[in-house]
């Protein structure tokens, strides 16, 4: 897939444009992204998502938004996985927010992108204050000679959603999360030095960086799988452990750590990994003693081996 990050990268004669944020990539965006790349086939021209960096609500609310489900590494991987051929990728100011919508689609779509067509979603917004919708966007379309079709919502109660999918990964429910998203949710980061406890106690863990990206699941053990060299080598089972791990006093800060099933070899520091978490095994409890507590771990590694169906502990 190419990525464009600036409209003067482009290179295209025509393409069929979908527009959105699309956090997570979840069922709901698949529906309007598999549209778009239907819709470009039939036309002989490719298919292109453009999207924002920095998310919109980080720009307008700082400080005050909730974490993303996917960084931009992702967002693009997951687009590239979908089908899409080219991603263009706005850099999301205040002064860009400021156009009209006839601005974005005669500047964005029709100038840069040449349009032959768009799809959209029923929710779609675009320019200043918002004030675009699939409706203007269908005006614009007549006036400016391009084909709009818009997609419906899908999913229970009408659609799937990134506010859907974050409330239930911050719930732990990991599981239902993933019929959103219509995949396992991941998280994405460079493994750091922790207390390095995990091999002393016979578990070693990948420790993600603070600033990995991705919505951190409730804290407590969950069954998944790490990918090694940035998410393109294999899967390896897993059991992840998120929070402080109360037994022990030195830590006062949430961390995702990961312990491959059956490997005590593994040296990951400082490479980027992809943590994905596929079902809640336990809450994260309090252990009176170490003994108590590597026997709850040796637990933790069988019933995860189990939710993954493999041998390997």
């Amino acid at each position: 897939m190419h990525v464009w990050h600036g409209i003067e990268e482009i290179d295209t004669s025509g393409s069929v444009v979908t527009i959105g944020n699309f956090d997570g990539v979840h069922r709901g965006h698949r529906a309007v992204l598999e549209a778009t790349i239907a819709r470009a086939r039939s036309l002989g021209l490719p298919a292109v998502a453009l999207t924002f960096d920095p998310h919109p609500a980080q720009v307008h609310r700082p400080g005050t938004t909730p974490p993303l489900l996917t960084g931009l590494t992702d967002r693009l991987a997951l687009l590239a996985e979908v089908g899409i051929d080219a991603t263009l990728v706005i850099h999301y100011t205040l002064e860009f927010a400021d156009q009209s919508p006839e601005e974005f689609v005669t500047t964005y779509l029709l100038a840069a992108l040449r349009a032959r067509a768009v799809v959209v979603g029923e929710d779609t917004r675009f320019g200043r204050n918002n004030t675009g919708d699939r409706h203007t966007m269908a005006e614009l379309g007549r006036r400016h000679g391009f084909t709009v079709e818009v997609v419906p919502d899908v999913g229970e109660e009408g659609r799937w959603s990134s506010s859907r999918a974050r409330q239930l990964i911050e719930a732990g429910d990991v599981a239902a999360a993933a019929e959103v998203l219509g995949r396992p949710h991941r998280m994405r980061g460079l493994v750091v030095r922790g207390h390095a406890r995990g091999r002393e106690l016979g578990f070693p863990t990948a420790n993600l960086a603070p600033d990995a990206t991705g919505t951190i699941p409730a804290d407590g053990v969950y069954a998944g799988w790490l990918r090694r060299h940035g998410g393109t080598g294999d899967r390896m089972p897993a059991a992840i452990s998120v929070g402080t791990n109360p037994t022990f006093d030195d830590v006062v800060s949430r961390t995702v750590e990961a312990h491959v099933l059956g490997r005590d070899d593994l040296e990951l520091y400082e490479e980027q990994v992809v943590v994905e978490f596929v079902t809640l095994l336990r809450p994260t409890v309090r252990y009176d003693g170490v003994d108590a507590l590597i026997a709850q771990m040796r637990l933790d590694v069988r019933e995860a081996a189990a939710a993954l169906g493999t041998t390997a502990v």
